[in-house]
């Protein structure tokens, strides 16, 4: 019997040995409680659960990027200051679209700002007729889209009455005069909450104007709506559910632009405004079937928005068109002193253009086909050249120059427990990545910064030999690298896939030269009409 017990307890020593040396390098849950001891920070058993697999994670992003060689004469690239001026000194020329006033509502909702512009403009729609179309089809359908988190009605009402006052005497302040929009609601505006998508912030009014708002009413435009965003920008989830796509009300809408996108596709305002660190403008757009354009970094203001990434963040504009989308980028960018120069290409044609193959060609998704005929129809017009982007870097690492970032800007707000009040709380939410970044070490976030600023270099030098590169918009490393580097680009939708849902091809170009992958992202939509497509159920 006791032999037995003996050889029991041998077995049993020997079992517990293997599984420690098997499971002895992974970090758990002793080890994340037994570090944070380190900052004063307190998780409770279930949160630190839940952060588990994320450092393991990211102790596997720091082991790879030792793996690579960094000449000891790169400094961090936190400050992040571009190659070129942040000021952009040109205009656009896109003009009013001489159009008939439609005869149902819905059609006038789905007219590009080109189009309401002549309108407006010679008094054939008022803007305040406009902006009630815009509230009564916010009221009819954001019921099951979840795209608003406050309806401005007071607001917008009286702007669009100024508006149609100041055209009526006369005085017209360009393109933008009279036309109701939507902006994500992590940019703040005075007496209406400013939430930021989540439940500790869902009544919190922070008396400051976004810098952008600013410029939009500057130019006439009228704010309609405060829409959704992912709880503090992160997927489509807010405090209040899910944004619905309005292709597909089975699906979300991606994040964390996810109200703007949707609810510029289901024609609830002309256009929105968005914000991007690593996708949240060309994912929902993408997903909504509408364009997106994330410009240069640096070149539209982020006063007045939250922060998510002091060094990535960006606002764009969500449009139904590539022109749309310039028109509002050129009222909402950095303008320096000098007098803007009207902004003309002399020939399309001469743009210089490459696409990277292999990721086009690795493509397996729903959006490969779609991506095909894109590059088909552009290769019967234009010299295409093939080129790849770099891959010798250490990917892995990246994300955690943003959850860094993030976790310093959040600080408070974790140290005030808030962010248990969060809906989302499982692995991927944005509860669990702030409360991830308390173990990422600063010396990782500045080797990893130092990687980005030869990555930035590289990147730069190789858009200097194109006007555009196309991509797929979610090609490999494509967004991350963009994102890090902060070349702008714009996706377009270019399809549906076999579930009637869109997809999109994106163009990239060089820093400050929006202007060339618009024009030809505007090219592509003179051939095509994928971004005319109205979702079913909204057109009523």
């Amino acid at each position: 019997m006791k032999k037995n017990i003996f050889i029991l307890a041998v077995s049993a020593l020997f079992f517990i040995s293997i599984i420690s040396i098997i499971s002895y390098d992974r970090i758990n849950s002793f080890d994340i409680s037994r570090s944070l001891k380190l900052m004063s920070v307190d998780f409770t058993s279930k949160q630190i659960k839940t952060m588990v697999d994320y450092v393991n994670r990211n102790r596997e992003g720091f082991n790879q990027m030792r793996e690579f060689k960094l000449e000891e004469n790169i400094s961090p690239s936190n400050s992040f200051n571009l190659p070129y001026s942040q000021n952009v000194n040109y205009d656009f020329q896109f003009q009013i679209i001489k159009t008939e006033l439609p005869k149902h509502d819905y059609e006038i909702a789905y007219l590009s700002i080109q189009e309401l512009a002549y309108l407006i403009k010679n008094k054939i729609l008022s803007s305040e007729r406009l902006t009630r179309i815009y509230i009564d089809r916010i009221k009819q359908f954001d019921k099951k889209l979840n795209s608003v988190v406050n309806l401005i009605e007071e607001v917008a009402i009286e702007q669009s009455i100024r508006a149609d006052n100041e055209i009526e005497r006369g005085i017209y302040r360009g393109i933008l005069h009279g036309i109701p929009y939507g902006i994500k609601d992590i940019a703040s505006y005075p007496n209406y909450p400013t939430t930021w998508g989540t439940e500790p912030y869902k009544g919190r009014i922070i008396n400051e104007k976004a810098e952008v708002i600013k410029k939009l009413e500057n130019a006439g435009a009228v704010m309609i709506a405060k829409l959704s965003s992912g709880s503090l920008a992160r997927g489509d989830t807010w405090y209040n559910g899910k944004t619905k796509n309005p292709w597909d009300l089975n699906q979300g809408s991606s994040g964390s632009s996810a109200g703007s996108a949707s609810a510029t596709s289901a024609g609830l305002v002309a256009f929105s405004i968005g914000t991007e660190t690593l996708g949240s403008i060309i994912s929902p757009s993408t997903r909504c079937g509408v364009t997106g354009l994330r410009p240069t970094y640096g070149t539209v203001s982020t006063n007045g928005f939250m922060t998510l990434s002091w060094s990535m963040d960006k606002v764009g504009p969500i449009a139904r068109t590539a022109s749309d989308a310039a028109i509002v980028f050129n009222v909402i960018k950095y303008k320096d002193s000098l007098k803007q120069r009207p902004l003309k290409i002399n020939s399309i044609k001469n743009l210089k253009i490459g696409y990277l193959k292999n990721l086009f060609e690795k493509d397996t998704s729903r959006y490969a086909a779609n991506n095909f005929k894109i590059i088909e129809i552009l290769k019967s017009k234009y010299k295409l050249d093939s080129l790849s982007l770099p891959n010798d870097y250490p990917f892995k690492v990246f994300d955690i120059i943003l959850r860094s970032e993030a976790g310093a800007f959040f600080d408070k707000f974790l140290m005030d427990n808030l962010d248990s009040e969060m809906v989302l709380q499982d692995e991927k939410s944005r509860a669990n990545s702030i409360r991830q970044s308390r173990l990422i070490p600063a010396v990782e976030y500045i080797q990893a910064s130092r990687f980005r600023t030869k990555l930035i270099s590289e990147i730069d030098s190789l858009f200097k030999n194109y006007d555009v590169i196309l991509s797929p918009s979610f090609g490999e490393n494509q967004l991350l690298i963009t994102n890090l580097t902060g070349h702008p680009v714009i996706s377009i939708p270019n399809g549906f896939d076999k579930n009637n849902r869109p997809t999109s091809i994106s163009l990239l170009s060089n820093y400050y030269e929006e202007h060339k992958l618009i024009s030809l992202a505007d090219e592509i939509q003179k051939i095509t009409d994928f971004h005319k497509k109205i979702p079913p159920g909204f057109r009523e």
